[in-house]
């Protein structure tokens, strides 16, 4: 059993580096929606193991038997449990949840203050800050709001703030901060997947980069919006969304390719095929532990 839980906990491993070649050659959309599927597969696959290693453990001790009415003896010797590695387990998952519930305290406490800053400069859609920083990005929450900068308007000609306006709109209207809150919440509960996690948020910014420029119906403007904006602006810290996101450089570049396309097509389908195949493997194998040690107490039951 203990062999057969190492491989959900190894497979980031193996899955992150075909997605970092597939991801570049896939359409924004589907990279995203393919990235972080697989990064809440994993993470859930792996966090899985965790949770039944350290229960097989705990079903060794003599008062959750008692409770359960099962042998500890004929579990160990039919499940073939090793105390040591589910101790390990047990610690290891508790680290676990106590960053999760530190990330997802941080993601309230900032979505709290941040939704009150922006209520003090207006309630739009679209909110205009004062200040010479050149700042622009994307939130959640009623409806979505998108704040931006006087410094960030003043950095562009009348066509590019159309183009920044409509990129940050279409990570709202994408929510594209669900896939933020997903990948987020994947490498806290396995640090493994951040290589994955990083390719998954720069197709994000693809994504909304590609819905800007058929909006506007100019890549080049697009380009040129996201080039400026990152020059001039600063990094925006937190859960928001922002237009300076990313490698912006290969950001820019794609923009000025005439038209995105799958390039090297059959490549990139067995990649991505081995990329669902890793989760799906990670997702099949927690299934068959969980089932053999649920088999594995009803056997100790009878053999009490």
């Amino acid at each position: 059993m203990t062999a057969d839980l190492l491989i959900p906990l190894l497979l980031p491993l193996l899955a992150w580096p075909a997605a970092r070649l597939a991801g570049p050659h896939l359409p924004p959309r589907t990279a995203s929606w393919l990235l972080t599927g697989a990064c809440l597969v994993l993470a859930a696959g792996s966090t899985a193991v965790l949770a039944l290693l350290a229960l097989s453990g705990l079903s060794l001790l003599p008062a959750v038997a008692g409770l359960g009415h099962w042998s500890p003896q004929a579990l160990k010797a039919e499940n073939g449990v090793n105390v040591p590695t589910s101790i390990a387990a047990g610690a290891v998952l508790g680290v676990l949840v106590v960053l999760l519930t530190r990330a997802v305290i941080r993601y309230v406490r900032w979505a709290r203050r941040l939704s009150r800053e922006l209520d003090r400069h207006g309630g739009g859609e679209i909110v205009l800050l004062p200040g010479a920083d050149a700042v622009a990005f994307a939130v959640p929450g009623r409806g979505g709001r998108v704040a931006v900068s006087t410094g960030m308007l003043d950095a562009l000609d009348p066509q590019e703030r159309s183009a920044l306006l409509a990129h940050e709109q279409a990570h709202l209207a994408f929510r594209h901060h669900l896939f933020l809150i997903a990948l987020t919440l994947s490498v806290t509960l396995n640090p493994l997947l951040r290589p994955l996690s990083a390719p998954a948020r720069f197709a994000l910014e693809r994504w909304a980069d590609e819905a800007a420029a058929q909006r506007i119906g100019d890549r080049t403007v697009v380009a040129h919006a996201v080039a400026k904006a990152a020059l001039a602006g600063r990094p925006h810290h937190g859960f928001a969304l922002a237009a300076t996101g990313g490698p912006v450089p290969r950001r820019v570049s794609a923009l000025l390719t005439p038209q995105p396309r799958v390039r090297g097509r059959v490549p990139v389908v067995l990649l991505s095929a081995l990329v669902v195949g890793l989760a799906g493997l990670s997702a099949e194998t927690a299934l068959d532990s969980a089932a053999d040690l649920h088999d594995g107490i009803e056997i100790a039951q009878i053999g009490r």
